[in-house]
């Protein structure tokens, strides 16, 4: 009796394996199927519940919820406007002369390199540059090519993304009046022991994780921008939020962004180069060991390896909607699955 229950058990996980998996597997395949729906839905959701913070500010303050919800976006959409005036033209003009200036850039590291070289000759010195030569000579070939045909399609992805946004902000508006109500009906379907951790943990979770990115984000390109702009850093404010928008990748983007600022000052100048990244080390440092504990606290409580492992697999399913939105879903799965284990051990005790 036993051995047959046991045989029961290994054919019931042997054949559920593969099923699971090949669910997984289909999920996946209709993700990338509507990818681009599924982008603009998720980020109308990011967007509504950040909002919905403000809009209940306004709800105390004796206002109806629609009145409310119309007030925060109209003043939303001001600041995106202002931005958009001001902010945003600097941004698009920084990047148009960082992009021509690169080959420039490309040339001049490749004739250090050559100086370097030949320096290293007159001293009999084994050293042998004219691979990494090579190579930045074909990188500056194709990074030719890929601005004049990126030029070519600049038109269509900025009409392109304006849409994006519009359908992000109606989509917004309409998930503030009566997101509540979809809510409610999908969290229905679940059992209540389900229900229940698994609402509160999602709430938390994305609750602290975006507004301690964002504030953490917005820091960073406060903080760095006169730091850049002492040091005479050519592109400082698009280098800043560059390193900025890094920062909403958790726990590996501002890494990333600094060492990208860093390699382009460094095709120009190396001492400069070195100033930068000393100086955005020091205010990540700051950011990570002072503000971060603060804003962020143990609210996911992932092992680390568990974290990178979930951007890597967001960044492949998702791209990089993918990696902001990792963190706080594995933050979810473990605040739920702790709180229904932890609801199981008290009714055993009980």
């Amino acid at each position: 009796m036993h051995r047959s229950a046991s045989v029961q058990r290994l054919l019931i996980y042997g054949l559920g394996g593969p099923i699971i998996a090949l669910n997984l597997w289909l999920l996946y395949l209709l993700f990338r199927l509507f990818l681009h729906p599924i982008t603009i839905v998720s980020i109308a959701a990011i967007l509504a519940f950040l909002l919905n913070y403000p809009v209940k500010f306004f709800e105390r303050v004796t206002l109806t919820r629609p009145r409310a919800v119309i007030i925060v976006l109209l003043v939303t959409l001001t600041l995106l406007v202002i931005l958009g005036v001001t902010l945003v033209p600097m941004v698009i003009d920084q990047t148009i002369q960082l992009l021509n200036k690169i080959p420039d850039w490309l040339a001049t590291s490749q004739a250090n390199l050559e100086h370097i070289e030949a320096l290293a000759q007159k001293r009999r010195l084994p050293l042998d540059l004219r691979v990494v030569s090579n190579q930045i000579n074909a990188n500056i070939q194709s990074l030719v090519q890929q601005l004049a045909s990126a030029a070519v399609g600049f038109a269509g992805t900025v009409l392109s993304g304006v849409l994006d946004v519009i359908l992000v902000v109606v989509l917004a508006f309409y998930m503030l009046l009566y997101g509540d109500r979809v809510w409610s009906g999908i969290f229905s379907l679940l059992p209540p022991y389900i229900r229940f951790p698994l609402s509160t943990s999602l709430r938390l979770n994305f609750h602290y994780f975006f507004l301690s990115q964002i504030l953490l984000a917005l820091f960073m390109v406060v903080s760095l921008t006169p730091v850049f702009l002492i040091l005479k850093v050519p592109f400082a404010l698009l280098f800043a939020i560059l390193i900025g928008i890094s920062q909403l990748i958790p726990f590996i983007g501002a890494t990333l962004g600094i060492g990208l600022v860093t390699f382009l000052i460094l095709l120009q100048n190396w001492w400069l180069a070195t100033q930068v990244a000393v100086a955005a080390i020091i205010i990540q440092q700051i950011k990570d060991n002072l503000l971060g504990p603060k804003l962020l606290g143990d609210f996911i409580g992932v092992n680390p390896i568990w974290i990178f492992v979930a951007i890597l697999m967001g960044f492949e399913i998702a791209g990089l909607l993918g990696t902001l939105v990792a963190v706080p879903i594995a933050g979810t799965i473990k605040g739920t699955f702790d709180a229904i284990k932890s609801g199981k051990e008290a009714n055993n005790v009980t």
